[in-house]
């Protein structure tokens, strides 16, 4: 599945975070949002990718934004990694993959020269109105936080 184009409208949804609050995006508007989908709480890759936002997320906060992450984790998996790590905003569960497929972030993947099925580590910034300004796919967890603030 390919990735939604700029100047789309992100499609609404409704998941539970760590927490079992509902989210959607719609409840959003208004604010921009850092709407990122990532493999696996308690990894290497997606410590580093959650830990680099949560150390931005007053500047984030700051220009009129906020970060979700979504991962197909279970709700009890994403309270013990926002616990670990004191993370500051929601992450979102989407255990049937539905929301991962929606956005493009749900496909075959090479790993090791491994073909697998799975999450795709993906990026959107929307803005205010609910429109996709930048869709990146196959990012790189590390430089994934800087280079979003960067477009704030």
């Amino acid at each position: 599945m390919s990735l939604l184009e700029p100047g789309s409208i992100a499609p609404d949804f409704t998941l539970p975070d760590q927490n079992g609050e509902l989210h959607t995006l719609s409840q959003y508007r208004g604010k921009k949002v850092i709407l990122y989908f990532y493999p696996k709480d308690n990894t290497a890759g997606c410590s580093k990718q959650a830990c680099g936002f949560a150390e931005r997320y007053p500047q984030i906060q700051e220009k009129g934004a906020l970060v979700l992450g979504v991962s197909k984790d279970s709700e009890a998996s994403h309270k013990k990694f926002e616990e670990k790590y004191s993370l500051p905003f929601p992450l979102l569960s989407d255990p049937e993959h539905k929301v991962l497929e929606m956005y493009g972030a749900w496909g075959e993947k090479k790993n090791y020269g491994k073909v697998t099925v799975g999450t795709i580590r993906t990026t959107y910034l929307i803005d205010e109105d609910g429109k996709i300004v930048k869709a990146e796919g196959k990012v790189r967890a590390a430089d994934n936080p800087r280079k979003m603030m960067e477009l704030l």
